[in-house]
């Protein structure tokens, strides 16, 4: 490992941390709360290590997988640490490690918590835990890329270790201007929603917390019913951006560059879209005996199954009182995730359409031994190298969610409890089913059970490998 690089990168990831600390410290003076001098110390500290960090001499400016991969899982494990201070030293979140459970559950965008009364929170502390929603939605690195000065294929491997989807391409010759147009997009998102919330007389600060949630498919809100007590109108508006932030980036990109054929043509988006369609239809249907018309149970069902697609975590409703097969649906979509290269967990569309198509080809090979047939995505044929990444990631996968299902069930609760909480926070989804449910909270766990669980967040946000690489030895040999 080229150490002196990775520690330049983790340093320059704790600067902008102890800049981002200063918002909350705004909304702290702002609401008169009297604590915004937690959030400055910690931005200072962080500024300062962060400081000392990228002036350590640095042999080489450049990234090898390896030095890519690590450099990401540890500069999310160090912005997490530093950022969970802040709701210890104002008494938000006494215990550290809730905090750490929180603030990792913010930057991965998973949106399972452990505080029964959200409401109780300052504003300050409700702003910060929003606002690492948005942080980590697009990646801090893909910010950081825009402006690091690595040489060669350096950014590159920043991006394959960050980006979620089984490929990761270049919307233009240089990483740096894709990683530019990305947050340009990102920010677009984010503007129109949150000016479209404030239109509806959404109040300002939720309008600000809830757009974080949204478009970084986040998940935590700042009234203890999540949506529920927002006008349909808003709600409307929510699942909309829900489910346009689970799309792959680069559909917006060529719609942006007027490629729209290209755009309708890309097989991942028409399938998310499908996958959305059938669900909230079946569940319409299935749940209509529950709600007063066809428009309003068309609308929880649109919002929930956006909201769990896109592993946002939003709810407009106690869906763990659905009928079964409404529950069963949203526990798949938990698996599946959104688009490749959007802002959402889980599996990823695109994975499961290579798998069915891999699937297809070996049962086409079984009775036609001798033809030649090359698996497709979007009129191309995909790479044995791609074909064999995603094999590899859901066996790791498996790995990890039935190890770590294993781990927790020391704490004796039920198996749908233990299945659907390690569900929703290695697939980033937030809330689960019975005592995870979305009135619940994850405070029932035990501490161990919290660190498991941390690591599925930070594990299924960065798609796995770059936290698994960190066990293994040769990670940590000096380059």
């Amino acid at each position: 490992m080229n150490y002196s690089i990775v520690l330049y990168i983790v340093g320059y990831v704790l600067k902008f941390e102890g800049i981002f600390l200063l918002l909350p410290t705004i909304v702290s003076i702002i609401y008169q709360e009297h604590n915004f001098y937690c959030y400055l110390i910690v931005a200072a500290i962080s500024f300062c290590i962060g400081s000392l960090l990228c002036h350590f001499k640095k042999t080489k400016m450049q990234l090898f997988p390896r030095d890519g991969f690590a450099s990401v899982a540890l500069s999310w494990i160090v912005l997490s640490i530093f950022g969970a201070i802040p709701f210890v030293l104002t008494g938000d979140i006494p215990s550290y490690t809730d905090a750490l459970f929180e603030t990792i559950s913010g930057f991965t965008t998973t949106g399972a918590s452990i505080i029964p009364d959200v409401e109780a929170l300052t504003h300050s502390g409700l702003f910060w835990r929003s606002f690492t929603h948005w942080v980590g939605g697009m990646g801090v690195l893909v910010f950081i890329m825009a402006i690091l000065p690595l040489t060669g294929s350096s950014t590159m491997n920043l991006m394959k270790a960050e980006s979620p989807g089984p490929s990761v391409d270049k919307l233009v010759p240089h990483v740096k201007d894709t990683a530019k147009i990305l947050y340009g997009i990102y920010i677009g998102i984010t503007a129109i929603e949150l000016v479209l919330l404030i239109l509806f007389k959404m109040p300002v600060f939720d309008a600000f917390t809830l757009t974080f949630g949204t478009v970084g498919t986040g998940g935590f809100g700042v009234l203890g019913d999540s949506i529920a007590s927002y006008s349909p109108t808003l709600q409307i508006i929510i699942t909309i951006f829900m489910i346009l932030s689970g799309v792959n980036y680069t559909a917006y990109f060529l719609i942006l560059t007027k490629r729209i054929k290209s755009a309708i043509k890309m097989e991942e988006v028409r399938w998310y879209f499908i996958i959305i369609l059938t669900s909230v239809a079946v569940i319409t249907l299935n749940t209509m005996h529950m709600f007063h018309s066809i428009g309003e149970t068309l609308r929880h069902a649109s919002f929930q199954v956006g909201s769990i697609i896109t592993t946002t975590g939003y709810a407009t409703y106690d869906f763990d009182t659905w009928p079964t097969l409404s529950k069963t649906i949203l526990v798949m979509l938990m698996f599946v995730g959104a688009c490749a290269g959007s802002t959402g967990g889980g599996m990823k569309v695109s994975r499961f359409v290579i798998l069915f198509r891999t699937i297809k080809k070996e049962l086409s090979l079984l009775i036609h031994p001798r033809e030649v047939r090359k698996v497709r995505m979007d009129d191309h044929a995909v790479s044995h190298e791609v074909i064999r990444s995603t094999n590899v990631y859901v066996a790791v996968y498996l790995f990890v969610f039935f190890t770590s299902l294993l781990l927790i069930s020391i704490d004796n609760f039920n198996f749908t409890t233990n299945f659907t909480a390690i569900a929703a926070t290695l697939n980033n989804i937030g809330p689960g089913l019975d005592l995870v449910g979305p009135t619940q909270n994850f405070s029932i766990y035990s501490g161990f059970s919290k660190y498991v669980m941390m690591f599925d967040m930070l594990a299924g946000r960065l798609e796995l490998f770059p936290m698994l690489i960190l066990f293994h030895p040769s990670c940590w040999r000096r380059r």
